[in-house]
C-alpha cells in the first residue's frame, strides 16, 4: 500500500521520457530522480499520459513521489505555447480527443518535414522511427536524432540550430488548440495548469498582461519561471506578473536525458507550491512510496 502524504519536499515538475522526446524510459527517469535527491518529479511527456503506469511502478523502489502530468501543446498564431498539466484525469474524454488530434497532427507534420529534408539530405521516415519507442509522441527531436545518426549534424541541439530551424525552410507547425482552450481543457479534466517556460524569448516577448489576465480568469495556476532556458530579464518580468496576478511560480529542469543539456533537478519547485498543486489536482493523485 502507498504511504500517506507526509512532509512535502522539493520537486522537479517538468521532465520527459521516451514516451515523447526524452531519451530515458519512465522507470529510468524515476531512478535518475532518486540519484538527483529529488523528493518528487512530474512526468510531463508531450500530449500523452502513456508513461504514467511505468513511472508509477518504479515509485516503491526509488522512493521518489510521482506527480503525473503532461505538457499540452497549444498555439497562439504562429507561436507554440506549452501548458504543463498536473494531475489531470487521463480518461477525460475531452482531453483524450484533443491530445489524439494533436498527436496525429504531430505525426503528419513530422512526415512532411522528413519528406522535405529528404530532398536535400539522406534521410527517411524509417530513420526517424528507429529513434523512437512504440507509441511515442513523434516530434522534431526524433528527426534531430535521426539526423545525428545519419551523420548530418553532431548533436540534437545542432540540428535545431541548423536543419530544423525555421529559417532552413523544412519545418512547419502542427495543430494545437489556443492557450485559453488549453487552460480550460486542463481544468475540466481536474488538472492544474502552469504556463511552461514563458521567458525563453526575453522580456520583450513575455506574455502581455491582457493575454495573461484571460488565462488567469480561465484557471491558470502558475508560471514556470525557474527554467534553465528562461532569460534573466524575462524571469524578472514574469515575477512581476506572477505577483500582480497572484500566480504561483514553479521551477523545473525540462529534462530530456541526453536530448538536452538540462540537468535533472537543476531547477526545482518549492515544497509549499508542490503542496498547493497536489491540493488542487482532482483528476489524478500523486503516487507515493
Amino acid at each position: 500500500m502507498p504511504g500517506a502524504l507526509a512532509a512535502v519536499g522539493e520537486a522537479d515538475l517538468h521532465a520527459h521520457s521516451t514516451v515523447s522526446d526524452g531519451t530515458e524510459s519512465p522507470a529510468t527517469l524515476m531512478a535518475q530522480a532518486a540519484v538527483a535527491g529529488l523528493w518528487g518529479i512530474a512526468l510531463t511527456d508531450h500530449d500523452s499520459t502513456s508513461g504514467w503506469a511505468e513511472a508509477a511502478a518504479a515509485v516503491p523502489e526509488t522512493g521518489v513521489v510521482l506527480i503525473p502530468g503532461m505538457e499540452l501543446s497549444t498555439r497562439e498564431g504562429f507561436m507554440s505555447v506549452h501548458m504543463l498539466a498536473y494531475l489531470v484525469d487521463p480518461l477525460d474524454e475531452g482531453l483524450i480527443a484533443e491530445t489524439a488530434r494533436i498527436r496525429e497532427s504531430r505525426m503528419t507534420r513530422a512526415e512532411e518535414i522528413v519528406r522535405r529534408i529528404g530532398r536535400d539530405y539522406d534521410l527517411s521516415w524509417d530513420d526517424v522511427l528507429a529513434q523512437t519507442t512504440e507509441g511515442a509522441t513523434i516530434g522534431r527531436p526524433h528527426i534531430a536524432d535521426a539526423l545525428v545518426a545519419r551523420g548530418h549534424v553532431s548533436t540534437r541541439s545542432a540540428a535545431f540550430a541548423g536543419i530544423l530551424h525555421p529559417r532552413a525552410g523544412y519545418a512547419q507547425p502542427h495543430y494545437a488548440p489556443d492557450p485559453l482552450t488549453g487552460v480550460r481543457l486542463i481544468r475540466s479534466a481536474g488538472g492544474v495548469p502552469v504556463l511552461a517556460h514563458p521567458g525563453t524569448r526575453g522580456a520583450e516577448r513575455v506574455i502581455s498582461p491582457e493575454r495573461l489576465a484571460r488565462l488567469v480568469d480561465a484557471g491558470l495556476f502558475g508560471l514556470e519561471i525557474d527554467h534553465p532556458e528562461n532569460r534573466p530579464d524575462a524571469r524578472a518580468r514574469l515575477r512581476e506578473l506572477a505577483l500582480r496576478f497572484g500566480l504561483a511560480t514553479t521551477g523545473s529542469s525540462d529534462y530530456h536525458g541526453t536530448g538536452k543539456p538540462n540537468r535533472l533537478g537543476e531547477s526545482r519547485t518549492a515544497p509549499d507550491v508542490v503542496e498547493r498543486i497536489i491540493a488542487e489536482g482532482r483528476g489524478a493523485a500523486p503516487v507515493l512510496p
